[in-house]
């Protein structure tokens, strides 16, 4: 079993599709980037270098829009690792007439290659992310798309570079090694290819539509079907809006406000690395902050922090730069240089925050026999984004005379309104966001069970000692499936807490000499829950310990079980009882401070018991021995 999202590379079912859709888009970069330099070599007119270089990016998206759709039906219908050996083999194809356009300098046979490696990688869009959930655990979702999103973020990098010096170092023998080059990645990526182990299709018996424009209608409706997947998917598609703004802006950028010299990419590719490799570091972090759930707590983190440094991007040089002609050593030794370094590691930083789990929430919600056309859906909509992206740039900048800097201020104050209003519609995102912040600032938490014994799906019931007033956060924070917790309805309706338990849809119960309506209405909405395969969490105790011991069990569980006999998982926490959210030494109502600032906090989980042939006192004495004698 891995622990780390880094054992993932060593399983062959994660790293040969890791590899292959690394090899992909360096290759695609390593491309589109020689083209440009094939430009330089022939040092074709300005004017029409310009044509080529604009028209290069708008022919690669095309195919997003016209073929999204139709690529979309075709990975739901056939065996995931099938449909990418055959798109790899494709790669071979393209990449052999566009080496035959490099060989003969023949602009219009690279356009047309470049045309069908946007098809190709329309074609593998919607694969790339819908086999994810195939091969890795709920637990592993976010680590493993930490590390797709780290691997693309790189490859795009290292294949820009590469791309773009292949003419610069070889010269009039440039064509035959970018050619040979293309070929050669195009044929190890198949090859890398074959080592993909089976991952079943989604829905092998879909009866697939070829008029991409009804069909591209209906996609784009998948993806609005669940209000959480529609707006991370929005999200998705914001994170390409910010990304494209500032990566087409960055050659100028560096020219006018670092001082790079107009004949050298030197400056410009340092800026990119910054930009690329924070991203990746961000990617790769998040399966670290969010202990291995689907943590969309850090959405909202990571908006936060691009708009905040995208911000403080503008005041660090809000103008020209004071040095021109600067190399990356001679601009490292200029004054605020340093920080612009930081502002721009750390907007990828977040961005890298704000995009994964985003991608773990749609492969977590989404239908399996729909979670690809999902994706394609997902996919028309980036490609409409970054279409706006580059427009956009270009009205503000050639129309209406705004700066570079000026463009990256009014990107942050638009990135804070979309997160704002994107949280505001789901507030489960600024829900998980606080409940996150205050579980893992408080404490130290270690998990034992969890990946085993809790169901990936189908409904269950948690049963749990309750300690403090934090126990459903933390209990929610370290499940990877969303929990509706029942819990005594004076808990329910804490100020702040209650917003969090709301959004989160726990079910507020009340005992039946309290409010016997209120406590009807709970069992009801419990047993609908179970009745739609959902989890629910409980405290059988029925209200926080008062000594630290485990209290007697209620019959409430039995009732439950009666109405609909789901597996029941046993759980425990220890190390609560010292927390300043339990009832230990409040005397006069007030809560203890903690001993000690983030303290360990350990959450156990055992095999699932047969709901049909348990009762109260046998969970009882079930927790008691998990739990121990620490409390």
């Amino acid at each position: 079993m891995a622990h780390s999202q880094f054992d993932l590379l060593r399983q062959r079912r994660f790293l040969p599709f890791f590899l292959t859709q690394s090899l992909g888009a360096f290759n695609d970069n390593v491309y589109r980037q020689a083209i440009i330099g094939l430009l330089g070599y022939l040092a074709v007119d300005p004017a029409q270098k310009s044509l080529y270089t604009n028209l290069a990016p708008a022919i690669f998206i095309l195919p997003y829009f016209l073929f999204s759709a139709t690529a979309g039906q075709i990975a739901e219908k056939l065996e995931k690792s099938r449909l990418i050996r055959i798109t790899t083999a494709m790669e071979i194809a393209i990449m052999s007439l566009a080496a035959v356009g490099f060989v003969t300098h023949n602009l219009v046979v690279l356009l047309v290659a470049l045309f069908c490696t946007g098809m190709q990688s329309t074609l593998f869009g919607p694969v790339k992310y819908s086999i994810l959930p195939s091969v890795l655990k709920p637990e592993e979702l976010t680590g493993g798309n930490g590390l797709v999103e780290m691997g693309t973020s790189i490859s795009i990098l290292v294949g820009m570079i590469f791309g773009g010096l292949i003419f610069q170092l070889t010269g009039a023998n440039g064509g035959w090694f970018a050619g040979g080059a293309v070929v050669a990645l195009a044929i190890l990526g198949n090859l890398v290819s074959r080592a993909i182990p089976p991952a079943g299709a989604g829905a092998p018996d879909l009866k697939i539509n070829w008029n991409p424009i009804p069909e591209s209608l209906a996609v784009l409706r998948l993806t609005r079907k669940q209000v959480a997947v529609r707006n991370a998917c929005l999200g998705v598609s914001w994170f390409w809006f910010v990304g494209t703004v500032i990566t087409s802006n960055l050659p100028t950028y560096a020219e006018l406000h670092l001082g790079a010299p107009g004949n050298d990419a030197s400056l410009y590719i340092f800026a990119l690395a910054l930009f690329s490799i924070g991203t990746g570091v961000g990617s790769l972090l998040c399966e670290r902050l969010s202990a291995r759930t689907v943590e969309i707590g850090l959405v909202p983190l990571g908006a936060a922090g691009m708009t905040a440094f995208m911000v403080d991007l503008y005041f660090a040089r809000s103008g020209a730069a004071p040095a021109q002609g600067l190399t990356v050593t001679t601009f490292l030794q200029q004054p605020g240089a340093w920080r612009l370094v930081m502002d721009l590691t750390a907007i990828g930083l977040f961005a890298g925050f704000f995009v994964v789990p985003l991608f773990a929430l749609i492969q977590s919600r989404s239908p399996r026999d729909e979670m690809s056309r999902v994706i394609a859906g997902m996919n028309i909509q980036n490609a409409f984004f970054i279409v706006m992206a580059a427009m956009a740039g270009i009205v503000l900048q050639r129309f209406a005379g705004w700066s570079i800097p000026l463009l990256f201020l009014a990107l942050a104050i638009a990135n804070a309104l979309v997160a704002v209003w994107i949280f505001t519609l789901v507030p489960e995102f600024l829900m998980r966001f606080l409940s996150w912040l205050l579980v893992r600032t408080l404490y130290r938490i270690r998990l034992h069970g969890i990946e085993r014994f809790v169901p990936d799906e189908g409904p269950a019931l948690l049963v749990c000692n309750h300690v403090s007033y934090m126990d459903a956060l933390i209990l929610s924070g370290s499940i990877p499936r969303p929990v509706r917790f029942v819990m005594y309805y004076r808990i329910f309706n804490i100020p702040v807490m209650s917003w969090i338990f709301r959004t989160a849809k726990a079910i507020p119960i009340a005992g039946a000499r309290e409010d016997p309506v209120l406590m009807q209405r709970a069992f009801d909405e419990i047993d609908a829950a179970l009745a739609d395969g959902q989890i629910v969490g409980i405290f059988p105790e029925g209200a926080l310990t008062r000594d630290g011991e485990i209290a007697t069990f209620k019959s409430g569980v039995e009732k439950i079980l009666a109405r609909r006999p789901v597996p029941v998982i046993p759980m425990a926490l220890r190390g609560m009882w010292t927390s300043m959210w339990s009832h230990r030494d409040n005397r006069m109502g007030r809560m203890r401070v903690p001993r000690r600032f983030r303290a360990d906090v350990e959450v156990i989980a055992d095999a699932p018991l047969d709901g049909a042939q348990v009762d109260a006192a046998l969970l009882e004495t079930k927790v008691r021995q998990m739990r121990g004698a620490a409390a």
